[in-house]
């Protein structure tokens, strides 16, 4: 089987490199200031972590590389602004947008969009960065700089955040997993549920609506679809054009994780449509040192990425199933005192949306 080489080396790239070892899957997470010569990239299918990334010798070479799937659909779906475009196009859902262009714009934003505005800038940001909540009394705190590079959105009022993590083959096949509840706090996300059999109208817009982007991009691997839900049903947030964060519960509550469906993917492996017996919940863990007493719990199972601790950053995930939703929700309740007391109130809404 032909090895894949990952650009970006983080935990990602990481769990990639785990899911393809049991397949004999040769997987090569590579940093962006790697020697191309020192990889196996012409005999290798090239894939990655990241949306964007700055010029380097190795990233000059993968520009030329014919197997570097979806090389072209990354710089499209990284930049705020035409990944918008891309969804108006297809007719889907989102909150009203428009770009930002300069500071004399915001009363004219206030009477379309409302109240409340979200800028974003187009390109970076993640995890809550890059990201600012305004009020008509509050724009000058925007830097200057964001104009012209930033969108703004309507303050959406929604009852909870899903994500749909599927992938699409080299033959057009797509699958998908069960719609995974998302709980975020400061904009990073803590806390994710995923049940056995979700919402059936949600699942069936959510996959409409993901099939659509991926055959109109003739997109092939993974990908993620943030959504609000809304009344009339899902507004979708933001496209990850990767493997993501809310879909790590499948490395222990699906049949395939989501890292061994994109190398599937993108080597053009079989595509079942992976199976979910059980609810699961993934606990990230986030500027907090590893404690081994979370191994004292039996459902409890640890990722840790080998990072340096500190304050914002994602070191590691904790990752319960089972088909018990009682004893799943013990095993939460005991893992509560072993953590910080901010954990306490993600773990909470696990709990609550396991009901």
């Amino acid at each position: 089987m032909k090895p894949v080489c990952v650009l970006g080396n983080g935990q990602l790239g990481r769990m990639l490199r785990q899911a393809g070892e049991p397949l004999g899957i040769a997987v090569y997470p590579v940093g962006l200031d790697a020697e191309p010569e020192a990889l196996p990239i012409q005999q290798s299918v090239i894939t990655a972590e990241i949306e964007r990334w700055p010029e380097t010798a190795l990233t000059r070479e993968l520009a030329r590389h014919t197997a570097f799937v979806n090389r072209d659909i990354f710089p499209l779906l990284a930049d705020r602004l035409t990944q918008k475009q891309l969804l108006d196009r297809l007719d889907l859902a989102t909150a009203p947008w428009q770009l930002l262009a300069s500071a004399d714009e915001w009363p004219q934003v206030f009477t379309r969009l409302g109240e409340l505005a979200i800028v974003k800038r187009r390109t970076g940001g993640y995890d809550g960065r890059g990201q600012w909540r305004l009020r008509a009394t509050e724009t000058a705190t925007l830097p200057a700089e964001c104009y012209g590079e930033c969108i703004v959105e309507q303050g959406i009022k929604f009852s909870g955040e899903v994500s749909l993590v599927g992938a699409r083959g080299h033959d057009g096949s797509t699958v998908f997993y069960p719609l995974t509840h998302n709980l975020h706090q400061e904009g990073i996300l803590r806390t994710s549920v995923a049940l056995p059999q979700p919402n059936y109208a949600l699942q069936q817009q959510a996959e409409q609506m993901l099939s659509a982007i991926m055959h109109e991009l003739n997109y092939v691997g993974v990908m993620a679809m943030e959504c609000f839900i809304v009344p009339e049903g899902l507004l979708i947030n933001e496209l990850a054009p990767r493997v993501h964060n809310s879909g790590h519960w499948t490395q222990n509550g699906a049949s395939i994780s989501q890292f061994e469906l994109h190398l599937r993917a993108i080597l053009n492996l079989p595509l079942p449509v992976p199976v979910v017996n059980a609810p699961s919940v993934m606990v990230n863990l986030i500027g907090t040192e590893m404690n081994t007493e979370w191994l004292s719990e039996p459902l409890v199972h640890l990722h840790w990425y080998e990072k340096e601790v500190r304050p914002g950053r994602k070191v590691g995930h904790l990752n319960l199933s089972d088909t018990d939703k009682a004893r799943l929700n013990t095993a939460l309740a005991a893992l509560v005192p072993m953590l910080p007391p901010e954990y306490a109130s993600g773990i909470a809404w696990a709990q609550n949306t396991l009901r």
